[in-house]
């Protein structure tokens, strides 16, 4: 049973409410976008002003998007994959998006014209026609990105890190900390003041109801690492293989002895049990995720591995 809470000034009092979220990533053919905005198709850039972006994208952009956009570690900045995330989407999202949230390691250190420079090289690299005139401000929100068509099982779903930083860690994290405390110990947290909804949702479940519900979460979530979907760089994700649905299975099992340990409330019994867990992660996160570099600093996750 979830429970929600509305706040006033005297009294807490639960109601019921519901909340979503939804990632939109598709794939597919591509349409000119219809309506009152114009087509990127008309020359919206010049190529002076995309060539002025190339050296800002080689420094700050290229370690994660790859050196031809192509997508590494970051999503593609060109291509199908890349024109379904903006899907009829007007250039100020984009420019939106980069100025506020680029580079990933140092939001925010761009321009505003940087980054309208940079997505003028984008539509250079993606093939788009250049004009006279420089993309600018007045122009953004008028300008849209061609509308793509969705294909079906990679339409509106969060990618596959999505998935994985939504569920999997955050409730593997509840798991491994039992490492550091016994839940039966755990004193009981207070109310937050100022209140504070996520800090008061730990003093909902506290102690082991949390951890039978992370094992809950990543027994019955595990499954849908099998659905298609996309990489974040990209990349459909390697569902159909079958030492990829063998770590599925093994995430499986694991979580579900943890959800009967947790049940039996045996904390010693959970002492090895953090290493289980770990390598149940593991032997996929070094097939799949590390490739060319140590532990989550590989350069091409979601590589499908030489036979």
């Amino acid at each position: 049973m979830i429970v929600f809470v509305r706040v006033s000034r005297l009294t807490i009092r639960f109601v019921g409410m519901v909340l979503c979220a939804c990632a939109v990533f598709a794939g597919g053919g591509v349409t000119v976008s219809a309506g009152q905005l114009r087509s990127i198709t008309e020359g919206v850039y010049s190529r002076q002003q995309a060539e002025r972006a190339k050296p800002i994208y080689e420094a700050q952009c290229a370690s994660c998007h790859g050196v031809a956009l192509e997508g590494a570690v970051g999503t593609p900045l060109t291509g199908d994959s890349f024109l379904a995330n903006w899907s009829g989407r007007p250039l100020s999202n984009l420019v939106d998006k980069t100025e506020k949230t680029m580079p990933f390691n140092s939001p925010g250190t761009l321009s505003r014209q940087q980054a309208t420079d940079l997505t003028a090289y984008m539509l250079e690299v993606g093939k788009f026609p250049a004009g006279r005139a420089e993309l600018n401000e007045a122009g953004l929100a008028e300008i849209a990105l061609p509308t793509v068509t969705n294909s079906g099982a990679n339409a509106k779903k969060g990618n596959l890190a999505e998935l994985m930083r939504a569920i999997a860690f955050p409730n593997s994290n509840i798991i491994f900390n039992l490492q550091l405390y016994d839940p039966s110990k755990e004193p009981k947290k207070a109310m937050p003041v100022p209140y504070d909804y996520v800090k008061w949702g730990d003093t909902v479940y506290p102690g082991w109801l949390a951890v039978d519900q992370a094992a809950v979460a990543l027994s019955e979530s595990a499954p849908l690492l099998l659905t298609p979907r996309l990489c974040q760089n990209g990349r459909p994700a390697p569902v159909d293989r079958p030492d990829w649905k063998k770590y599925v299975a093994d995430l499986v099992d694991v979580a579900q002895l943890a959800y009967q340990t947790s049940k039996a409330r045996n904390y010693d019994a959970f002492v090895d049990f953090s290493d289980k867990l770990n390598q149940a992660c593991a032997n996929c996160h070094k097939v799949y995720r590390d490739v060319g570099g140590t532990e989550g600093s590989g350069m091409q996750p979601c590589t499908v591995p030489n036979p």
